[in-house]
């Protein structure tokens, strides 16, 4: 069948080749051709950190609006990204801490420098933008890299890095380690360029993703999902990459200097979640680049005792959890949603039918449910925190752009015959709209469902619509077939490496993180760092789980205490530890305490490290 081939100038990508060095670091692998960077300059009512928004612009219910829905600019696009970007990771609600106890929003001048970039054996480039504050502090050359929690845009790491690297004048490096939102419309032929914009197949050559695919397919093709890359398996040569080309725009943004190299230039990887994960597997990679890193929830899959692959655990939620969280005897406070305990009786009768759990009544199904999880390591914190990947269907959304995403499957090739769409109000396929096309790059999360686009689901029965297709998703994992073979083998090549010793590396982590468990995570990671003689600090966090942007919700905020201080703070610990003035701080259980319904954050509820 004829297909369209992904194509993208060469000049748009870094190659990576090995040459010689005579600096004081190791020998390091260094560009053997340099990207073309596209700059832009932040400034008068604009800014690095909030394209000019600040806390007030980010507190609005509706995004920034375009001032034609169809065409947006560059600078709305960007603008918009920020926003989203912002209220997806950070609590900035009053109350919520941000700004008075920890991080800020004061305008950060400085200057912009754009690119695609590809790793040698990729089909598709990632993004990468590097920031250069007008306040970079020369005396104390400094690059933070800050790759994207989990598949978002380029900006999806601002909230992360961005508060604490601008302000004290470090330079920032941000990549979307080769998923994001670059989706492409296979209705229309029209996809993302590199610009932002949007444009038809015939009209431009430098789009940030475009699938393989037979000619006739139709609805979205999403990145992560379709790129046939397994970005996850690269993420440490993303971040990497992203480190040279930051080294690059240094240049270029400052050629009066004395020229920026590895050997001269601290460089700092932090990362949350994917982020989180992909700085781990940047620091593996040896020291002579890298100085220091900090991981927040990293998913990560080691070869310590108790690790489980996120594929693993997270269709075993998606299967289980539904159910399970309906057994108020055995776990009290669980803050599911109506809609979604009647979903749950009906995943308990589902299971039940098929043989996958005992009980005669949906108390008893929901028992066996739960303590089938408790038996696989899912803990009471993080499974009463699950509640809202139950929810929200978040479980279903990974599952199924990451069974395509390990698979390397193309579009069209979902082993489970799933694949996306704009879609009506009964879910069934149609057009994606000029004006939704022209918000993806802005507004969607990288996994579908958001910004208009959905899953089609073709599997979907009553009366547990989702079951058979998840039933599907799960055999992957515990099949031993073709496709389960192909998918297993994608995991396999996921699976970290500790880092080298001498290299500092903190994780912060906490217990109620019911998407990303510290117990399949941070835990076995850590301890097996270790083991192989590797410099970790593990601070493990009472009372906080996966997003800090949900502690918007009332229920939540009353709960839950935000992760971002503490990974403030790690930096913190980092940078002094490379300055020399202390340590590495010790491993920590950090006992914190929820402010409760209505009240405002305050330092005693955080319990931060000194």
């Amino acid at each position: 069948m004829p297909k369209l081939r992904a194509a993208c100038a060469l000049s748009l990508g870094l190659v990576l080749a090995g040459c010689a060095s005579t600096d004081s670091k190791p020998t390091l692998t260094a560009p053997a051709s340099l990207a073309v960077l596209h700059e832009t300059v932040h400034r008068q009512q604009d800014d690095l950190l909030s394209a000019g928004l600040g806390h007030a612009g980010l507190l609005t219910a509706a995004p920034p609006a375009f001032a034609d829905p169809a065409a947006p600019t560059a600078a709305e696009v960007r603008r918009r990204a920020l926003w989203n970007s912002w209220r997806g990771i950070a609590d900035l609600m009053p109350g919520g801490g941000f700004g008075q106890l920890y991080g800020t929003l004061q305008p950060v001048p400085g200057r912009e420098y754009a690119t695609l970039a590809r790793l040698p054996d990729a089909r598709q480039p990632h993004r990468v933008v590097v920031q250069v504050p007008d306040n970079f502090d020369a005396d104390k050359r400094c690059v933070v890299v800050a790759p994207s929690s989990g598949s978002r845009g380029v900006y999806g790491a601002v909230a992360v890095a961005g508060p604490w690297a601008l302000p004290r004048g470090c330079a920032l490096a941000y990549t979307d380690k080769g998923a994001g939102s670059d989706y492409f419309d296979l209705d229309a032929q029209i996809g993302i360029r590199a610009d932002g914009s949007t444009a038809a197949l015939q009209a431009a050559n430098d789009f940030a993703f475009l699938p393989d695919a037979p000619v006739n397919a139709s609805g979205v093709a999403v990145k992560h999902a379709h790129s046939q890359d397994n970005p996850e398996s690269d993420w440490g040569r993303h971040v990497r990459q992203a480190a040279d080309i930051a080294l690059q725009a240094l240049n270029q943004a400052l050629p009066e200097a004395p020229a920026f190299t590895h050997a001269n230039t601290r460089v700092i990887a932090v990362g949350i979640s994917n982020g989180g994960g992909a700085v781990l597997r940047a620091a593996e990679q040896g020291q002579g680049w890298l100085d220091g890193v900090v991981a927040g929830e990293p998913n990560i899959y080691s070869n310590g005792a108790g690790s489980r692959a996120l594929y693993d655990y997270t269709t075993e939620a998606a299967e289980l959890m539904p159910c399970a969280l309906l057994a108020v005897d055995g776990l009290p406070g669980s803050p599911l949603s109506a809609a979604g305990r009647a979903g749950g009786a009906v995943r308990c009768a589902s299971l039940a039918g098929a043989g996958s759990i005992n009980g005669a009544d949906v108390a008893a199904q929901a028992r066996d449910a739960l303590a089938r999880l408790q038996a696989a390591g899912w803990t009471e914190p993080a499974l009463r925190a699950g509640a809202l990947s139950v929810d929200f269907d978040l479980w279903r959304a990974v599952a199924v752009t990451y069974a395509s995403a390990y698979g390397r499957y193309g579009v069209g090739e979902h082993p489970c015959g799933y694949r996306f769409s704009a879609t009506q109000a009964d879910f069934s396929p149609r057009a994606a709209t000029a004006a939704e096309r022209a918000a993806w790059l802005s507004d969607g999360s990288g996994i579908p469902p958001g910004a208009g686009v959905n899953i089609v689901d073709a599997r979907m029965a009553l009366p547990d619509a989702t079951a058979p297709g998840l039933a599907c998703l799960r055999q992957l994992w515990t099949g031993n077939d073709a496709a389960a073979q192909r998918v297993q083998a994608g995991i396999a090549q996921t699976r970290s490496a500790p880092p080298p010793p001498g290299l500092p590396v903190m994780l912060v982590h906490g217990n109620a993180d019911g998407l990303i468990p510290f117990a399949f995570t941070s835990a076995p990671y850590a301890a097996a760092a270790r083991a192989a003689g590797a410099e970790v600090s593990l601070w493990q966090i009472d009372h906080v789980q996966h997003f800090d942007g949900f502690l918007a919700l009332p229920d939540y905020a009353a709960r839950y205490l935000p992760l971002l201080p503490y990974v403030y703070r790690a930096l913190d610990a980092v940078d002094a530890r490379l300055d020399g003035k202390a340590a590495l701080p010790a491993d920590a259980h950090i006992r914190s305490t929820p402010r409760g319904p209505g009240q405002p954050l305050q330092a005693t509820n955080l319990a931060l490290p000194q």
